[in-house]
C-alpha cells in the first residue's frame, strides 16, 4: 500500500515520526520525453477554455478531459516545458504536473494485512438474533463509542441520501453493501474522466484494493441480519474509484473527476480517506503543486456549491498540523522522496485541509486519541473511532481495538487508521441530511460540529511512556488540538 493511503488507513501501524529535512521545492521534473499528467486551471467561460485547448494542443499535449465549470482542463503531455509553456499564457491561472513518474504502472508497498474475522458464522448469527443486532454487531465497538447502535432504533437514515466514497472502488456484491449500492451514482475516474459503464467501480484487484469496500461498509453495511451494521445503514453508498491501477494512487485528475461527478449526480456526502499524492504537504508556493491545490480546491468548491458536503481523514503521522513547519521526507511518494521543510501556511494536506472539508481525528475504544492521528489546534474539527489496536482495548464482547467491516468477496475484517474515523463521520453527517434534507453542506458542518459530545485534553498524552507518540493537547474541552469539537454523536443527529 502505497505512503498516500497508508497514511490514513494502516493494519499495524508503526507510527511514522517525521523525519528532519531540508527544502520544500519540487522534484526535478521526469526525463526528456516522459509523458505525464497534468492539470491546466483558466477560466470558466467557454471561449477561453477553448482558446486554451487549442494552446495545449500546440505545446505537445493532449486534453483528457475537460470540466468547464471549474475551468480545469486535464491533459497528457511528453514535453518536458509543458507546464512552464502552459503558465506563460495570459489564460491560464496555473499549470503543473500533477505527478512525478511517468503514465505507467507503479509498484505497490503493503504495510501488512487486514485482520479476519475468525468467529464462527452460525453461532454468530443465532447470538445476534437473540439479541435483535447483527451478527458480528457486539464486535464493534466503535458504533457503540458513536451511539450508532441507539441512533439506529431511531432512524436509519433515508433512501433518499447518498454518500459517495471516493477511494479505491467498492465490491458492491458484499451481501452488507449490495442492499444499499446505488449504481446509477457510481464511476471510475482513474485518468480524470467518469467511467461510469457497469462495475468500473469496482476494486482493480480485491487481495489489494480492499479499503474503498471496509469505508464503504463503515458507512452503510445494511441491518439485513448478516455480518455488521454501518452507522448509517438506511441511506445510499456509491463508489467513486480515484486510485490507480496496482498503486493506489490517488491523483489531482482523478480527485478532481470524482469530485465533479459527486456534484453532478447527486451525492450528498463525499468520504475521503486518503490524501491527494504524491505530496503528503502540497505546497502553493511551488508552481506544480499550486495547480494541483487549485485544481482540487475548484472541485470541491463546485461539488459543495451543487450540495455535496465533504468528510475527510486527517492522516496518520502523529504531526501537529498547527506546527509552523512540518519535515516531510515521503514525498513525492511515486517516484524518489526528497528531504524537505514545510511551511504550513503555504503547504496542505489535500483535501483534508480545505477550509470547506470536516478534518476528522481518530480515537481508540478508550476515547481518547489513537496513537497515529495527527492532530492540531483549528485542524480538526471532530474525533471518531478509527482503532487504536496498540494501546486501547475495548470492552467485551469486542476483541480487537481496530474497526470492524466489510472486506471484498463477502469476507469482514479490521483495520485502524483516520481512513477508518473519517467514515464514521460521513455516516454520522448522512443521519443528519436524513433529518434535515434542506440544510445545505456548511449548514451540516455546523450542526455536527455543535452536536459532538465534548471531550477535554487528557492530563498528559504519552501513550507508550518513552515518548515515541507524546504530544501536547491544547484548547478548551469542547475546543481542542486532540479532538477538535468532540467526538462525533450519531443518536444526537437523530434526535436534537
Amino acid at each position: 500500500m502505497p505512503l498516500g493511503l497508508a497514511l490514513t488507513a494502516t493494519l499495524g501501524l508503526t507510527g511514522a515520526a517525521a523525519a528532519s529535512a531540508q527544502g520544500s521545492a519540487d522534484a526535478a521534473p521526469a526525463k526528456t520525453g516522459e509523458k505525464l499528467s497534468y492539470v491546466v486551471n483558466t477560466g470558466t467561460d467557454a471561449r477561453t477554455v477553448k482558446r486554451v485547448e487549442k494552446e495545449v494542443a500546440a505545446g505537445g499535449g493532449s486534453v483528457v478531459a475537460t470540466y468547464q465549470k471549474i475551468g480545469v482542463i486535464v491533459a497528457h503531455s511528453a514535453n518536458p516545458k509543458f507546464g512552464e509553456e502552459m503558465r506563460a499564457l495570459d489564460d491560464v491561472d496555473s499549470a503543473g504536473a500533477t505527478r512525478t513518474a511517468p503514465l505507467k504502472a507503479a509498484g505497490t508497498t503493503d504495510v501488512g494485512k487486514p485482520k479476519f474475522v475468525d468467529e464462527s458464522k452460525a453461532a454468530a448469527t443465532a447470538k445476534a438474533k437473540a439479541a435483535g443486532e447483527e451478527p458480528l454487531e457486539s464486535l464493534q465497538w466503535d458504533k457503540r463509542a458513536l451511539k450508532a447502535d441507539e441512533a439506529n432504533k431511531i432512524s436509519e437514515g433515508s433512501k433518499k441520501v447518498t454518500v459517495g466514497v471516493i477511494d479505491t472502488g467498492v465490491d458492491d456484491t458484499h451481501p452488507d453493501l449490495a442492499p444499499n449500492f446505488a449504481a446509477k451514482q457510481s464511476a471510475n475516474c482513474v485518468g480524470g474522466k467518469a467511467d461510469t459503464s457497469k462495475g468500473a467501480w469496482r476494486p482493480y484487484d480485491k487481495a489489494e484494493d480492499y479499503h474503498g469496500t471496509h469505508v464503504a461498509g463503515i458507512i452503510a453495511a445494511a441491518r439485513n441480519g448478516q455480518g455488521v451494521a454501518g452507522v448509517a445503514p438506511g441511506v445510499n453508498v456509491a463508489a467513486i474509484k480515484v486510485s490507480e491501477p496496482t498503486s493506489s494512487l490517488f491523483y489531482a485528475e482523478a480527485v478532481v473527476c470524482g469530485m465533479v461527478f459527486a456534484g453532478d449526480n447527486g451525492i450528498d456526502v463525499t468520504n475521503n480517506s486518503y490524501y491527494v499524492d504524491p505530496w503528503q504537504f502540497t505546497c502553493q508556493d511551488q508552481d506544480d503543486q499550486k495547480a494541483i491545490f487549485d485544481a482540487v480546491n475548484r472541485a470541491t468548491r463546485y461539488a459543495e456549491d451543487k450540495g455535496t458536503a465533504h468528510v475527510t481523514s486527517a492522516g496518520n503521522s502523529s504531526l501537529d498540523l498547527a506546527a509552523p513547519e512540518l519535515a516531510d521526507d515521503t514525498s513525492p511518494n511515486d517516484s524518489e522522496p526528497v528531504d524537505r521543510t514545510v511551511d504550513t501556511s503555504v503547504c496542505k494536506d489535500l483535501p483534508a485541509q480545505l477550509s470547506n472539508t470536516v478534518s476528522v481525528g481518530a480515537s481508540g475504544a478508550e476515547n481518547l486519541k489513537s496513537y497515529y492521528s495527527n492532530y492540531g489546534m483549528d485542524e480538526i474539527d471532530v474525533t471518531a473511532p478509527g482503532g487504536d489496536r496498540r494501546y486501547q482495548a475495548p470492552e467485551a464482547p469486542a476483541k480487537d481495538g481496530g474497526v470492524l467491516s466489510t472486506m471484498p468477496d463477502g469476507e469482514y475484517a479490521y483495520l485502524q487508521g483516520t481512513s477508518m474515523a473519517g467514515p464514521q463521520v460521513a455516516g454520522v453527517t448522512a443521519l443528519l441530511k436524513s433529518e434535515h434534507p434542506k440544510s445545505s453542506p456548511q449548514e451540516l458542518r455546523w450542526l455536527l460540529k455543535a452536536q459532538a459530545e465534548t471531550l477535554p485534553c487528557p492530563e498528559d498524552y504519552d501513550p507508550d511512556g518513552e515518548g515515541t507518540y507524546a504530544a501536547e493537547c491544547t484548547g478548551l474541552p469542547g475546543s481542542n488540538s486532540f479532538n477538535g469539537h468532540g467526538l462525533a454523536d450519531a443518536l444526537a443527529a437523530v434526535t436534537e
